[in-house]
Protein backbone atom coordinates (compact mmCIF):
# COMPACT_ATOMS: atom_id res chain seq x y z
CA UNK A 1 0.00 0.00 0.00
CA UNK A 2 1.25 3.70 -0.60
CA UNK A 3 1.14 5.12 3.15
CA UNK A 4 2.55 8.35 1.30
CA UNK A 5 -0.31 8.37 -1.49
CA UNK A 6 -2.93 7.50 1.15
CA UNK A 7 -2.01 9.91 3.83
CA UNK A 8 -1.53 13.04 1.62
CA UNK A 9 -5.54 11.87 0.24
CA UNK A 10 -7.04 11.47 3.81
CA UNK A 11 -4.57 14.85 5.28
CA UNK A 12 -5.06 17.99 3.29
CA UNK A 13 -2.34 20.76 4.10
CA UNK A 14 -5.79 22.47 5.72
CA UNK A 15 -6.52 18.70 7.62
CA UNK A 16 -3.20 18.80 8.96
CA UNK A 17 -3.18 22.19 10.70
CA UNK A 18 -6.58 21.26 12.51
CA UNK A 19 -5.03 18.03 13.46
CA UNK A 20 -2.13 19.87 15.33
CA UNK A 21 -4.24 22.56 16.73
CA UNK A 22 -5.52 19.63 18.35
CA UNK A 23 -2.80 17.73 19.45
CA UNK A 24 -1.34 21.30 20.59
CA UNK A 25 -4.21 21.37 23.33
CA UNK A 26 -4.01 17.44 24.44
CA UNK A 27 -0.29 18.46 25.18
CA UNK A 28 -0.89 21.57 26.81
CA UNK A 29 -4.01 20.05 28.79
CA UNK A 30 -3.27 16.66 29.49
CA UNK A 31 -0.36 14.48 28.18
CA UNK A 32 2.08 16.80 29.56
CA UNK A 33 0.97 16.45 33.21
CA UNK A 34 2.07 12.73 32.57
CA UNK A 35 5.41 13.53 31.00
CA UNK A 36 8.18 15.41 32.84
CA UNK A 37 10.78 17.63 31.02
CA UNK A 38 13.58 15.55 32.04
CA UNK A 39 12.07 12.51 30.21
CA UNK A 40 13.91 10.70 27.37
CA UNK A 41 10.05 10.32 25.41
CA UNK A 42 10.08 7.77 21.69
CA UNK A 43 6.70 8.17 19.86
CA UNK A 44 5.82 4.94 17.98
CA UNK A 45 4.24 5.73 14.82
CA UNK A 46 5.31 9.62 15.07
CA UNK A 47 3.15 10.87 11.49
CA UNK A 48 3.27 14.41 10.98
CA UNK A 49 5.40 14.68 15.17
CA UNK A 50 1.82 16.49 15.74
CA UNK A 51 3.15 15.03 19.56
CA UNK A 52 6.74 15.21 19.19
CA UNK A 53 6.06 19.37 18.17
CA UNK A 54 3.86 20.15 21.42
CA UNK A 55 5.21 17.66 24.33
CA UNK A 56 8.11 19.19 26.05
CA UNK A 57 10.80 16.29 26.78
CA UNK A 58 14.29 16.12 27.23
CA UNK A 59 15.32 14.23 24.46
CA UNK A 60 12.51 13.22 21.50
CA UNK A 61 12.67 10.37 19.79
CA UNK A 62 10.56 9.51 16.61
CA UNK A 63 9.98 5.94 15.08
CA UNK A 64 8.35 6.89 11.67
CA UNK A 65 8.62 4.53 8.23
CA UNK A 66 6.30 6.81 5.89
CA UNK A 67 8.74 9.49 4.92
CA UNK A 68 5.78 11.66 4.33
CA UNK A 69 6.18 13.26 8.02
CA UNK A 70 9.82 13.22 8.34
CA UNK A 71 10.31 16.82 7.70
CA UNK A 72 7.86 17.59 10.09
CA UNK A 73 10.01 16.62 13.17
CA UNK A 74 11.22 19.29 15.69
CA UNK A 75 14.58 20.33 15.72
CA UNK A 76 17.16 17.90 17.81
CA UNK A 77 14.28 14.81 17.61
CA UNK A 78 16.00 11.37 16.44
CA UNK A 79 14.85 9.49 13.83
CA UNK A 80 14.42 5.73 13.98
CA UNK A 81 13.43 4.53 10.45
CA UNK A 82 12.43 0.77 11.89
CA UNK A 83 9.69 -1.39 12.40
CA UNK A 84 8.05 -0.78 15.67
CA UNK A 85 9.10 -5.09 16.42
CA UNK A 86 12.51 -4.51 15.83
CA UNK A 87 13.68 -1.24 17.50
CA UNK A 88 18.13 -2.72 17.88
CA UNK A 89 18.55 1.14 17.54
CA UNK A 90 17.16 1.60 20.60
CA UNK A 91 19.07 0.79 23.94
CA UNK A 92 18.08 -1.60 26.77
CA UNK A 93 16.38 0.77 29.64
CA UNK A 94 17.07 4.09 27.87
CA UNK A 95 13.89 5.62 27.22
CA UNK A 96 11.74 7.35 30.23
CA UNK A 97 8.30 6.89 28.28
CA UNK A 98 6.82 5.40 24.95
CA UNK A 99 3.42 6.99 23.15
CA UNK A 100 1.69 5.07 20.81
CA UNK A 101 -1.19 7.30 19.15
CA UNK A 102 -3.41 5.43 16.93
CA UNK A 103 -0.78 3.15 15.89
CA UNK A 104 -1.11 -0.35 17.05
CA UNK A 105 -4.31 -0.50 14.85
CA UNK A 106 -1.83 -0.79 11.84
CA UNK A 107 -0.13 -3.72 12.44
CA UNK A 108 -0.52 -6.48 10.39
CA UNK A 109 -0.49 -9.29 13.13
CA UNK A 110 -1.24 -9.93 16.98
CA UNK A 111 2.48 -11.49 16.69
CA UNK A 112 3.58 -8.08 15.51
CA UNK A 113 1.65 -6.32 18.22
CA UNK A 114 2.94 -8.70 21.19
CA UNK A 115 6.43 -8.42 19.39
CA UNK A 116 6.29 -4.61 19.61
CA UNK A 117 5.13 -4.83 22.82
CA UNK A 118 7.93 -6.59 24.21
CA UNK A 119 10.47 -4.18 22.71
CA UNK A 120 8.99 -1.68 24.46
CA UNK A 121 9.21 -3.44 27.58
CA UNK A 122 12.60 -3.96 26.72
CA UNK A 123 13.62 0.20 25.53
CA UNK A 124 11.78 1.37 29.03
CA UNK A 125 13.33 2.11 32.14
CA UNK A 126 12.38 0.19 35.07
CA UNK A 127 9.08 1.77 36.32
CA UNK A 128 8.68 3.07 32.55
CA UNK A 129 5.85 4.23 31.37
CA UNK A 130 3.38 3.32 28.23
CA UNK A 131 1.02 5.52 27.17
CA UNK A 132 -1.66 4.25 24.47
CA UNK A 133 -4.51 6.12 22.60
CA UNK A 134 -6.16 3.20 20.56
CA UNK A 135 -9.48 2.63 18.41
CA UNK A 136 -11.79 0.82 20.84
CA UNK A 137 -13.82 -1.81 18.30
CA UNK A 138 -16.14 -2.01 21.73
CA UNK A 139 -17.77 1.04 20.81
CA UNK A 140 -17.37 1.47 17.19
CA UNK A 141 -19.89 -0.66 15.42
CA UNK A 142 -18.34 -1.23 12.18
CA UNK A 143 -16.28 2.10 11.92
CA UNK A 144 -13.07 0.70 12.59
CA UNK A 145 -12.51 -0.48 8.81
CA UNK A 146 -13.47 2.94 7.24
CA UNK A 147 -9.80 3.57 7.43
CA UNK A 148 -7.97 1.39 4.19
CA UNK A 149 -5.02 1.10 7.00
CA UNK A 150 -6.74 -0.62 9.65
CA UNK A 151 -5.59 -4.14 10.28
CA UNK A 152 -5.55 -5.16 13.73
CA UNK A 153 -8.97 -4.68 15.54
CA UNK A 154 -8.74 -4.08 19.54
CA UNK A 155 -10.67 -3.47 22.65
CA UNK A 156 -9.20 -2.30 25.92
CA UNK A 157 -9.73 -5.91 27.32
CA UNK A 158 -7.68 -7.61 24.62
CA UNK A 159 -4.96 -4.55 24.78
CA UNK A 160 -5.02 -5.47 28.66
CA UNK A 161 -4.77 -8.89 27.86
CA UNK A 162 -1.68 -8.02 25.99
CA UNK A 163 -0.14 -6.00 28.09
CA UNK A 164 -0.31 -8.16 30.53
CA UNK A 165 1.54 -10.88 28.30
CA UNK A 166 4.24 -8.59 27.96
CA UNK A 167 5.22 -7.75 31.44
CA UNK A 168 3.63 -4.49 31.58
CA UNK A 169 1.18 -3.28 34.86
CA UNK A 170 -2.28 -1.00 33.91
CA UNK A 171 -2.02 1.99 35.90
CA UNK A 172 -5.10 3.89 34.67
CA UNK A 173 -7.54 2.46 31.65
CA UNK A 174 -10.27 4.97 30.12
CA UNK A 175 -12.29 2.68 27.74
CA UNK A 176 -13.87 5.77 26.19
CA UNK A 177 -11.65 8.61 26.33
CA UNK A 178 -11.98 10.69 22.43
CA UNK A 179 -13.72 10.71 19.74
CA UNK A 180 -12.90 7.85 16.87
CA UNK A 181 -10.62 10.95 14.44
CA UNK A 182 -10.00 14.30 14.37
CA UNK A 183 -12.64 14.55 12.07
CA UNK A 184 -15.12 13.57 14.32
CA UNK A 185 -18.36 16.25 14.26
CA UNK A 186 -16.95 18.03 18.13
CA UNK A 187 -14.42 18.26 19.26
CA UNK A 188 -12.82 20.29 16.79
CA UNK A 189 -12.22 24.16 17.65
CA UNK A 190 -9.17 23.97 20.09
CA UNK A 191 -11.23 25.78 22.72
CA UNK A 192 -14.09 22.64 22.36
CA UNK A 193 -11.17 20.61 22.84
CA UNK A 194 -9.95 22.25 25.81
CA UNK A 195 -13.68 22.04 27.50
CA UNK A 196 -14.41 18.23 26.13
CA UNK A 197 -11.07 17.62 28.26
CA UNK A 198 -12.32 19.46 31.34
CA UNK A 199 -15.30 17.68 31.51
CA UNK A 200 -14.94 13.84 31.59
CA UNK A 201 -19.14 13.07 31.51
CA UNK A 202 -18.55 14.01 27.68
CA UNK A 203 -15.98 11.05 26.97
CA UNK A 204 -18.73 8.25 27.64
CA UNK A 205 -20.72 9.84 25.26
CA UNK A 206 -18.29 10.46 22.41
CA UNK A 207 -15.40 8.88 23.27
CA UNK A 208 -14.44 5.50 20.52
CA UNK A 209 -10.77 5.73 21.83
CA UNK A 210 -9.18 4.41 24.49
CA UNK A 211 -6.79 5.33 26.66
CA UNK A 212 -4.16 3.40 28.46
CA UNK A 213 -1.13 4.02 30.93
CA UNK A 214 0.75 1.28 31.86
CA UNK A 215 4.07 0.94 33.48
CA UNK A 216 6.74 -1.86 32.89
CA UNK A 217 6.70 -4.54 35.77
CA UNK A 218 9.72 -4.64 37.83
CA UNK A 219 12.80 -7.30 37.28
Amino acid sequence: MDLNKLYRIRFPEARLQAKDDVWKVLCENFFQDLIRETDTVLDLGAGHAEFLSHIRAWVRIAVETNPQGRDQMPEGTRLITQPSWNLSEVGDASVNVVFASNFFEHLPDKEKLLDTLLEVHRILVPEGQLLIIQPNLAYLHGHFFDFLDHNLPLTHLSMAEALALTGFRITRMIPRFLPFTTRSRLPQAPWLVRLYLAFPPAWRILGKQMLIQARKEKA
